[in-house]
């Protein structure tokens, strides 16, 4: 896809979010960097200019590491609001190295962002805070749980999305790969959601989860279709299934 010169400068000055992957993926972070936030040093403005070739989440996190050096915990609220959904990607990583009480906690400070407009911020926002939640996987289902009763599809949506045994561009969690059934709190209360943005994150986690307990997800599936037959439910078992050889 062509992004002409003028389109491009909106990117790169953060006047303007992106509208779609490729111009997402065009933004020359050292550009914005310097443009948007100030505060960062030239070096690290060389930093960015140098990994240009890099894969796109590692220069998130280290754009998010710069940002956090530069601002601390407490300067964030720029970033989280800027216009550039690149920008407020970068404060998604930001806030995943502030200091935390409990994973609740954190969680709670990603969450306006977890419920962002754009659908970039609410990728790199599960991303950026999935490894605390593999450390503390427990804690992190049970507060997650709370969130799948959220008035906001987004936020539910993040719920599943960000406890995916494999998930996309990132690693994957080992105990649900093994126990899916510890992901239930958070899946049981999405079954039958309204949403089909959350439809498909359900029915990912449990394709997921077929990957290493097929029987698992079939005997799941199997249950909430004889336990409450709905379309919502219907579409999430057949994206749940797809994987599974007959």
């Amino acid at each position: 896809m062509n992004i002409d010169n003028q389109r491009l400068a909106q990117l790169n000055s953060g006047q303007a979010a992106s509208s779609n992957l490729a111009e997402a993926l065009a933004v020359d972070f050292a550009v914005l960097m310097a443009t948007a936030m100030p505060a960062v040093p030239a070096s690290g403005i060389e930093t960015l200019r140098e990994m240009a070739d890099q894969g796109v989440s590692k220069r998130m996190r280290v754009a998010g590491k710069l940002l956090f050096d530069a601002l601390g915990p407490d300067g964030l609220a720029p970033a989280m609001t800027h216009p550039s959904d690149t920008v407020r990607g970068w404060a998604c990583f930001a806030l995943a190295l502030c200091p935390a009480a409990n994973i609740g906690e954190r969680l709670e400070a990603v969450r306006p962002l977890a419920d962002d407009e754009h659908f970039g911020v609410r990728e790199w926002v599960w991303m950026a805070i999935r490894p605390h939640l593999t450390e503390d996987l427990d804690a992190a289902i049970a507060h997650l749980s709370g969130w799948t009763a959220h008035p906001s599809e987004r936020v539910r949506r993040f719920a599943s999305e960000s406890i995916r045994p494999r998930g996309v561009w990132c690693s994957h969690m080992e105990t649900l790969k093994q126990n899916p059934a510890l992901g239930l709190p958070v899946l049981e209360p999405l079954r039958a959601d309204p949403a089909p943005y959350v439809q498909d994150s359900v029915g990912n986690w449990l394709n997921d989860a077929s990957k290493s307990q097929p029987q698992w997800v079939q005997d799941i599936c199997a249950r909430w279709l004889a336990e409450r037959p709905c379309k919502a439910t219907e579409r999430i078992c057949k994206r749940a299934l797809r994987s599974i050889k007959k």
